[in-house]
């Protein structure tokens, strides 16, 4: 409760919460102004504010988040435990009867906590603004659906500031730890993609001869690429906003046979499709929470 009301009550929150909104309202409000003119009423406008990219903005508003979550996430935790080293308070802290694995649950979970507060507060200024703009309400599904988003984006917040943190606790140096969690977040998001398509055109025959060949080789890109937290968010995302998707990598003949094209999914089935990426961005935040933790406590605390 201490760390939280920290991180609630400083001048950085404010900034970051600032940012988002700013960062998000241009998408949002051009998706509006373009969704007014949609009279269909089966065609998931709320879900459609999400993903729409505007010609005025040329951006969504998830892949605005896709790009600003890792930065809110990284600046609530770079400097987490490291800064408690550089003032000299973590050996006072320690000295009471509070164990280390409480400290750093602690200001893990301040940190998730507040992140959390702040998306919550963004999606129901999105839903706000889609209530009044729209004129229509929007229906169980599509809230149930946005619900699902949410806790996509907190988990995806939640495996940056476990890097963040685990870089804090590696570094005494904030600017290092600042430096080395942000060279990795621009690492997956820009380098990465070029990496995975270099190594699969490595390792990719001179010649494909047949339909499972061709299916292995786009596996092996696919999981290359779902390193990275940015397309387990993305496909997971794309999963739960866009009912019509019904798989998140090519799409061979045989799967067709018996479904109806532009056809949603049941919200059920949608979670059935996109559980293997919510497992992997929970997962990825618990064991690099766990890294920091095991490295957190083998180090000596000195006043």
């Amino acid at each position: 409760m201490k760390e939280l009301a920290d991180h609630l009550s400083s001048v950085r929150m404010l900034i970051l919460t600032l940012f988002v909104i700013a960062f998000g309202a241009f998408p949002v409000a051009s998706s509006l102004q373009t969704l007014r003119t949609v009279v269909d009423p089966n065609s998931f406008l709320f879900l459609r504010i999400f993903t729409l990219e505007p010609e005025q903005v040329g951006i969504s508003f998830v892949a605005a988040l896709n790009f600003i979550i890792p930065l809110m996430a990284i600046g609530l935790g770079f400097d987490s435990v490291n800064s408690e080293f550089n003032r000299r308070t973590l050996s006072r802290v320690l000295s009471q009867p509070i164990y280390r694995d409480a400290l750093l649950m602690g200001k893990f979970l301040a940190g998730l906590a507040t992140f959390a507060v702040v998306l919550v507060a963004l999606w129901l200024i999105v839903l706000g603004a889609g209530l009044l703009l729209l004129g229509v309400p929007p229906r169980g599904v599509e809230v149930a659906r946005g619900v699902g988003f949410l806790v996509v984006a907190i988990a995806y917040g939640g495996v940056w500031l476990a890097i963040s943190m685990l870089f804090s606790v590696l570094f005494r140096s904030t600017a290092t730890s600042a430096l080395c969690a942000l060279g990795l977040w621009l690492f997956f998001f820009l380098l990465w993609p070029q990496l995975a398509s270099a190594i699969v055109s490595a390792v990719a025959p001179g010649e494909i001869r047949s339909v499972e060949d061709y299916a292995a080789l786009q596996d092996l890109a696919m999981g290359l690429m779902r390193l990275s937290p940015g397309t387990l968010f993305s496909e997971a995302v794309l999963g739960l906003l866009s009912p019509e998707t019904r798989t998140l990598g090519p799409m061979l003949p045989a799967q067709m046979r018996g479904a109806i094209l532009g056809a949603p999914l049941p919200f059920d089935q949608s979670l059935l499709l996109i559980w293997p990426q919510i497992t992997g961005l929970i997962a990825g935040m618990i064991v690099v929470f766990a890294a920091a933790y095991v490295v957190f406590q083998r180090e000596e605390v000195r006043a």
